[in-house]
Order: structure tokens, then C-alpha cells, then sequence
């Protein structure tokens, strides 16, 4: 699948370094070029500088190819306008679109060419799920023939687990984790891997639930 995902703060460059991970072509756009230099050392998606909101920055980022368009700034009327030129003038089949206020909801609908609105506040996981289709996002893991649950908690000051080693925490049976992303970044953890706040964990299990992998890390 061929992605674009415009705005590279914390959640921008998130779903766009998990996309890439996941073996999507993805693009990046952000307008700040010193934002740009900050993640190309870390991320692998395609970084390109410039306004979202202009349909010139638009065509060259490869949005007449482009299979999904995440809006994902931290201005809501940029996201708009994004959705709506993605969906009008380019014709993508799936546009996203973030509300950062949720008293804006109400207009992020198919008249701005939004197909997925998504909170700001939704957790990282979430936000990838709804973005590609959870069915998607986990035959992307390759993990769907495997009947496993994909599960996302993230890391805060208060957990009991901040400052523990994997090996420390007690799991639910049939459980591993497969990746946390720190500082925006994917790592693998070995049992040694030390849990700090803010860490997302992504966990693959064969039983356990959402509630379930919360009381084990909080």
C-alpha cells in the first residue's frame, strides 16, 4: 500500500515509522524543514518538506498514486483542507483525518472528504487500526492465521512497571512483546529491555485482552 502521511510531529511520525515497518511506501510531509532534519537519521519513510495545504506539495508528494492519506497536523484546519484536496483533486480511496479539538468532530465528515476521523487522544494502535482496517493492520503482522490479538499500552510515570526489565513482568500466558516505540523510534526488546514512561508497548497474544496486558504493565 502507498501512504502519505502529512504533519510529522508525535503522531504524524509515529503512524508513518509503524506504516514503513509494516512494509507500506510511505511519505512523509511536513512543513518545518528543521523537524525534517530532526527524524531523517530515524525514520524511513520518505521525507519531503513542504505545505500540506498546497496542491502542488500534494502532486509531488504522489498523492494522485497514493492508496491512503493521513492528515495528522496539530491544526485541524489544515487536516480539513488536507482531506478535502486529497479526496476532490486526487481522488484517494482513504483519507484520515485527526481532530486535535473535539468540538470540531462535527466537520470532519465525507463533505470534507474525510472517510476516518480519528482523536488526537486515541492510542497509538488505535489510530493505525482505524487508519488501515484492524484485519489490515494484523495480516500486515502476518499474525491473522495465527488467531492473536494485537494489544497497545503505553508506559506512565505512576506504572509498576516503569524501571523494570521484561523479564520482571509477569505476562498472561501465550503472551510476548513485540515491539515498543520509544521517542517516536520501533525497538525490539530482548528480556534485559528496561521499561521507561512514556514507552509504547505492542503486544501479540493468543488469549489475553486489552484489560488483561493493562493490569500486567500499570
Amino acid at each position: 500500500m502507498k501512504a502519505l502521511v502529512t504533519g510529522a510531529g508525535r503522531m504524524g511520525s509515529q503512524i508513518a515509522r509503524v506504516l514503513a515497518a509494516m512494509g507500506h511506501d510511505v511519505t512523509l510531509v511536513e512543513i518545518d524543514d528543521r523537524r525534517v532534519a530532526e527524524l531523517a537519521p530515524v525514520t524511513v519513510a520518505r521525507l519531503m518538506v513542504g505545505d500540506a495545504c498546497e496542491p502542488a506539495v500534494l502532486e509531488e508528494a504522489g498523492a494522485h498514486t497514493t492508496d491512503l492519506l493521513i492528515a495528522a497536523t496539530g491544526d485541524d484546519e489544515d487536516n480539513l483542507v488536507v482531506g478535502l484536496l486529497a479526496k476532490r483533486q486526487f481522488a484517494v480511496p482513504r483519507v484520515v483525518a485527526r481532530i486535535n479539538d473535539p468540538d470540531n468532530t462535527w466537520l470532519f465528515s465525507d463533505a470534507w472528504g474525510v472517510d476516518v476521523p480519528i482523536s488526537a487522544a486515541n492510542p497509538l494502535m488505535s489510530l493505525i487500526e482505524e487508519a488501515t482496517g484492524a484485519t489490515d493492520t494484523v495480516a500486515l503482522l502476518r499474525l491473522s492465521r495465527a488467531g492473536v490479538n494485537v494489544i497497545e499500552t503505553t508506559i506512565a510515570a505512576t506504572s509498576r512497571s516503569a524501571g523494570r526489565a521484561l523479564a520482571d513482568i509477569a505476562l498472561p500466558a501465550g503472551t510476548v512483546v513485540a515491539a515498543v516505540i520509544r521517542g517516536g523510534r520501533p525497538v525490539v526488546p530482548g528480556e534485559s529491555f528496561v521499561v521507561e514512561p512514556g514507552d509504547e508497548v505492542l503486544v501479540v497474544s493468543e488469549r489475553a485482552s486489552g484489560p488483561d496486558i493493562h493490569a500486567a504493565f500499570q
